[in-house]
């Protein structure tokens, strides 16, 4: 599918859906009190027992005082556990030409890619998926850049599960309520196309020269003959789709879900109203004294009156002997244990309808403990790690076979590029004590090669570091002398 035409309804129609699940979504990731209102003041505003969501209600607070709904980021918690649990740890990459090797560690460090990915995890777990977009800009470096591109801002196109082709989207500065600025970026095999829009909310409306605005006036010298392309110089896609499978409220698409979808917003609201109503307890329970008026001191007319409850020495007051002194203390009992215990139950069932175990959000005392004690009791965390690294890999692999491409064509570098193999790093580090008690008894049983144990205690090295340490066990241990008698020297 080419551009779209001239009045073209923007976002495309058959992406309505996808993208209000996303701004949903991205509401609760946000942690913004305006955007969760905004989401439900203008959509549903019940939840699924019928109750009326607590940023659904519609607070009129007094002037000059705040609204007192209080919020609770647990999405963003859960979205940034997915990414410490995928990338916490560098990934190793290899590839069988040393000097593809060294320039794809030189990218690697360069571009940062750690965090470029544990940006993208968060984002593919809030809102279903992540996009990782290969460009470069050889006015600003001499490599190609590996950047992270927004699901609710990507028009996809998929054959037969895999992305073939995807439009991205963003609106430009200059507009007003009225008008939109739009530039879209278009990534197709052996090319990417480029277009600005003049138009309005809710269609593309004309489109004009990239010359008339000065964030896209820079690429009109980069296009080709036809006007709007550029072309990449390889047959690969330079962009790709990392998505949250599988999707369990439309099966068989593409799309992927939020970690917290439809179900757990639910939970993530009554959150939100238990701490809220614990603030109001602790609000109300501030102590008080109620005073006759005659014990206020008067500031004069329209100044009002106040009470000084610091004064140890009162003057003489006209009150019967037989009264008390009319002072009342009024103090309100503060429901911890019951807000404490609620809101407990409701994050842990949050959490592990999420996919995770409680002891990864610390709900857990661990105390000292091994690694495969915390992996234990880590244990669902440590399958939906597995299941997600099965999706991330291919991609990875995919979109770094594709910069090293482009590394070659746009950079003239010397290199063979090939994709890599992608090693996941160990979630929790493994104790040394236990890793060599292991290595022991195997090398005891002679269950395990040299090359075996060494991948073991380093599972991020490539191939060729890997037979280098075998050979220099081997010649250290007297291994790598042949046997006569299995050389066929004696008989």
């Amino acid at each position: 599918m080419p551009l779209p035409e001239n009045g073209a309804p923007w976002p495309p129609p058959h992406l309505a859906v996808p993208y209000r699940e996303m701004k949903v979504n991205d509401a609760w990731y946000s942690g913004s009190h305006q955007r969760l209102t905004n989401v439900y003041r203008h959509g549903s505003q019940r939840r699924e027992d019928g109750r009326r969501r607590l940023w659904g209600r519609h607070r009129q607070p007094h002037p000059g005082k705040p609204d007192r709904r209080l919020h609770i980021p647990l999405a963003g918690d859960i979205a940034s556990a997915s990414a410490a649990l995928l990338f916490s740890e560098p990934l190793a990459l290899a590839v069988t030409d040393t000097g593809t090797q060294s320039r794809l560690d030189e990218l690697v460090d360069a571009g940062g890619l750690t965090n470029t990915l544990l940006e993208a995890a968060e984002v593919c777990a809030a809102l279903g998926g992540a996009y990782l977009r290969c460009t470069w800009d050889t006015e600003l470096v001499a490599r190609p850049l590996l950047t992270v591109m927004q699901p609710d801002r990507a028009a996809p196109e998929f054959s037969y599960g895999v992305l073939s082709a995807v439009t991205f989207w963003r609106e430009l500065h200059g507009g007003d309520t009225a008008t939109v600025w739009r530039h879209l970026e278009r990534h197709e095999r052996r090319q990417i196309l480029h277009a600005l829009y003049h138009g309005t909310p809710d269609s593309l409306g004309r489109r004009v020269p990239l010359t008339e605005h000065p964030d896209t006036a820079g690429l009109a010298g980069s296009l080709g003959a036809d006007g709007d392309a550029i072309a990449t110089g390889i047959d690969a896609l330079t962009a790709v789709y990392v998505p949250n499978l599988p999707s369990r409220m439309y099966r068989g698409s593409m799309f992927g879900r939020s970690d917290y979808d439809a179900p757990i917003h639910d939970l993530m609201d009554s959150l939100d109203e238990t701490w809220s109503s614990w603030m109001r307890d602790i609000r109300l329970a501030r102590a008080r004294l109620i005073v006759p008026d005659s014990y206020l001191r008067d500031h004069g007319p329209g100044r009002g009156a106040s009470f000084d409850d610091d004064r140890e020495i009162w003057q003489g007051l006209a009150i019967p002997p037989t009264e008390s002194a009319g002072i009342t203390l009024s103090q309100f009992a503060i429901r911890v244990a019951e807000h404490d215990s609620t809101a407990d139950r409701i994050v842990r069932q949050a959490v592990q309808s999420a996919g995770y175990s409680v002891a990864t959000f610390g709900m857990e005392d661990t105390g000292a403990i091994t690694a495969t004690e915390v992996k234990a009791r880590q244990r669902k965390s440590m399958t939906t790690r597995k299941q997600k690294a099965g999706y991330w890999a291919p991609e990875l692999a995919e979109i770094l076979h594709v910069q090293l491409m482009l590394d070659r064509v746009l950079f003239s570098r010397s290199i063979v590029p090939e994709r890599p193999r992608v090693t996941f790093g160990a979630a929790v580090s493994d104790d040394p004590t236990s890793v060599a008690q292991t290595l022991s008894l195997l090398t005891q049983a002679q269950a395990a090669s040299v090359d075996t144990r060494v991948r073991i205690l380093h599972p991020d090295w490539h191939d060729e570091r890997v037979q280098a340490e075998v050979d220099h066990i081997l010649a250290e241990t007297g291994q790598a002398v042949p046997d006569p008698m299995q050389a066929g020297a004696l008989t």
